[in-house]
């Protein structure tokens, strides 16, 4: 069984601080996930010469925060 590395987590009280509407924890939660949201936000590009270019797509990236700010504020505390 592998064992899981606790050490890339968000702390669950971060999420719980965050869910509440705390602006420095909703920061933090998007600080978190900053590296993952550039990924997804990668976009290929050619220029007139044919020359392939990567670049991040300001607008998806701040939709993909936009919605995890939404979906962390909709987070339910059990």
């Amino acid at each position: 069984m592998k064992k899981r590395n606790n050490s890339k987590l968000l702390p669950y009280h971060i999420i719980v601080v965050a869910a509440s509407g705390d602006v420095e924890a909703i920061n933090r939660v998007l600080k978190h996930y900053e590296g993952y949201i550039a990924v997804l936000s990668t976009r290929k590009l050619y220029d007139e010469y044919g020359n392939s270019h990567y670049c991040v797509d300001e607008t998806l990236r701040r939709r993909l925060e936009t919605k995890l700010i939404t979906k962390v504020l909709e987070f339910k505390v059990a």
